[in-house]
This record gives structure tokens, sequence and C-alpha cells, in this order.
């Protein structure tokens, strides 16, 4: 059943430990002496290249993982412990060609001047692939980590509190003009300072006079994405980023999801700015449901747990998932965050069975199309806020 004239989706991976099931890096092929080494991750990234996703996300947080809302669950038969996000993507960023770079982190707890830099960064290394990926924290324990306050925010004042972090992070970003470096060894001038601008951000959470020390990234602005896993988020990705990833269980729930935040976006005046929402889902990829559903059932023998997972969770075949990817995209989504069961097992049958599964429908690339993270999500470079038109010579 091909689409034609349709606009292709969009497809990411989000990399975390071995996979998302708490008994993945008990799997065969799962490498766990390798979880820490940059081979590891290069390796990863190498192979969802090799199947033209539009990007890798990693995972991050500022806590050992834990099944305990209260803190560490003190469980020892489970991956704990993460490399940063951001420096691992910089690592295998010279690795890669064309893929996309999304690192994750918490603005609850971290300045956006530094965030502003590392992403910055990681777009001039990866040459136009960077992107950010903000999340919250209202933990307690996360909070005792920094002492910044004596008690965690509200929910509604850590999505406002992001929703600033991320404002500042882009004004930053502009706070170079494109062509503010002259490099001259004749003249000896290196930058244009009139071309460097202070952002004189001062709101409720940050006040931040720049300019950044970074110049502006290859990508004008590096993609930002973040998650809703209910509607206390919607304000944030209606208002804030380039990519909302919305947390549903059912069709139904997604349509409304995708309703709701581009009803707040509308509301916001900002219709006609492109948004990008994804689903998300785990998945147990094999060749049939029944095996998928075996596997998953004795992943959850070995972790002593039935695995529900905070996504809607799939276990069949590559053509069973297609099927409802196409029906979850009628719902208003334009692409997907997968993020493997079990890394070793899913992330190869999810680019070497589901990739081609959706090409033969006409709902995926035969090939990467653009250069940048921005290009390859139909999304144009950003004009700098701070530049001054140049006025036609009279």
């Amino acid at each position: 059943m091909p689409v034609s004239g349709s606009a292709p989706l969009h497809l990411a991976v989000s990399l975390d430990g071995a996979g998302r099931h708490p008994a993945a890096w008990r799997e065969p092929g799962a490498r766990p002496g390798e979880l820490f080494t940059a081979r590891y991750w290069a390796g990863l990234v190498a192979e969802a290249e090799a199947g033209l996703l539009d990007y890798v996300a990693f995972e991050d947080g500022l806590a050992l993982q834990s099944s305990s809302p209260a803190g560490h669950d003190e469980r020892t038969d489970r991956v704990r412990g993460r490399l940063d996000a951001v420096l691992t993507a910089a690592r295998v960023a010279p690795l890669t060609r064309r893929i996309g770079l999304v690192g994750a982190v918490t603005t609850t707890h971290t300045e956006p001047f530094h965030i502003s830099r590392a992403v910055a960064t990681l777009d001039h290394v990866s040459r136009g692939r960077a992107g950010l990926h903000v999340q919250v924290s209202g933990l307690p324990h996360e909070e005792r980590h920094f002492g910044r306050r004596t008690a965690p925010l509200a929910e509604d004042e850590l999505h406002e509190e992001a929703a600033d972090h991320v404002e500042v992070v882009q004004r930053l970003w502009d706070s170079w003009e494109d062509d503010a470096e002259i490099r001259d060894v004749a003249t000896g001038r290196f930058v244009d300072r009139d071309k460097l601008h202070h952002i004189d951000f001062v709101g409720r959470h940050f006040s931040v006079r720049g300019p950044s020390i970074t110049p502006r990234p290859p990508q004008g602005r590096p993609v930002v994405s973040a998650r809703a896993a209910d509607s206390a988020a919607y304000g944030l990705i209606a208002r804030s980023v380039d990519i909302g990833h919305l947390v549903a269980r059912d069709t139904e729930g997604t349509r409304a999801a995708v309703t709701a935040v581009r009803g707040l976006r509308a509301s916001a005046g900002l219709a006609d700015r492109p948004l990008h929402l994804f689903g998300e889902l785990t998945v147990f990829l094999d060749e049939s449901a029944g095996a998928a559903t075996d596997r998953r059932g004795r992943l959850d023998q070995v972790a002593r747990d039935p695995y529900d997972g905070d996504t809607a969770v799939f276990a069949g075949s590559a053509g069973q998932l297609a099927d409802l990817l196409q029906e979850r995209r009628e719902a208003g989504l334009s692409g997907f965050l997968l993020r493997p069961a079990v890394i070793a097992h899913d992330l190869p049958a999810i680019t070497r069975a589901l990739v081609p599964e959706l090409r033969r429908r006409g709902l995926f690339r035969q090939e990467y199309e653009a250069d940048t993270l921005r290009g390859l999500l139909g999304l144009d470079r950003p004009a700098n806020r701070y530049a001054t038109a140049t006025l036609p010579a009279t």
C-alpha cells in the first residue's frame, strides 16, 4: 500500500544503556562491558545512520536510574550510570556524516549559558547536525545534588523555567551574527565587535547578559525538542521547541494530544511556525508477534518484573509496526522516536527490517537529502534576531 504524494515519516531512535528493558544488558550481544566506551556508542550511531534515520537521541539524567520515585532503589541487577549525553554526541560526531545527534539536558539544574556553548560546540563539531532535548526534574533527590533551592519547583514552574532556558539558549546562539568573524590576517582583525550582541535577558528564573563566547552554530539554532508525558508540558512544546514528543497509549489519545498542542500553538500566534510532533514507542521487533511477545516475557522473567515502561509498548513484526506508525501518522504525527527494548536486537531490527518495510510503502527516504538536522526535518535556517538588515546602496 504505497503512499504517493505524502511527506515521508521522520524516524529517530532513543539510545540508553543496553536498551529500555531492565534485563537488556543480559541479552546476547549486549556488550555490558563496553557501555561506557566511545566504541560502543559509535557503533550504535553507525547502525542508525546506515538506516538513514533522522537522528539519535542520547538519554541522560542527573541521578542514578531507579524504579523508585523516592531515589535509589538499591537494585544491583540493572544498568546504573550514564555518560554525559552532549559529550557523547560530540565524541561520535566526527565518525558520522549525515545523521542528527540530539543530547538530553535537564534544564532544572543547569545554566543556559553553559548549555548554549555545549550544544553550539556540538553543532560546529558535527557541521550542523546538533540538537538539544530539554527535560525537567522535580525530584527531591536530584535537587539535593545541587542545593540551589530549599524545595523543588511546582510542575508548572518547572516548565516555565524550561521555556525561559530555551529562550536564553537560543538568544545566545544568535548573539554572534553569522559574519561576525572576519579572520583577516593582513589587518589583524579577527572579529567584528559590532556583530556580537548582549542579549540582556531578565526573567523570573534567569538573568543573562551575554554574548556567548562561541560563534553562531552552523544551523543558526540547533533543533530543540521536549517530551510531554502528560498535558503539563504541552505549553512548553507549543511555544518553545521544534519537535514535541507525545506520549500516548493509543491512536485516540494521540489525536487528542496533537489537537491540544496545535491549539495552544495557535493561541500563542505561532500556528505558521513549523512544529514536528513525534510519537514515542518502546519496541520489541521480531519476525512475528508471537516471537516478540515470547521474548518480552522471557526478559520479564529475567528481570523478575513485568515491563510496562513510560511509553506505549509494541511487540510484533516490522510489518505490524509499520501499520501502527501509519495509523498514528493519520492522527497528526509527522514522525516517531522509537526506543529499542534491547538495543543489540531491536536497533538492527529497526534499521534492517522496519526501514525497508516503510520504504516499500513509500513512507521513508531512500537516501539522505540534507547535510544538517534542520534540513532533514524540513526546517529553514532561522534568521539572526539581532542582525541589522543591510540597506541597498543608493
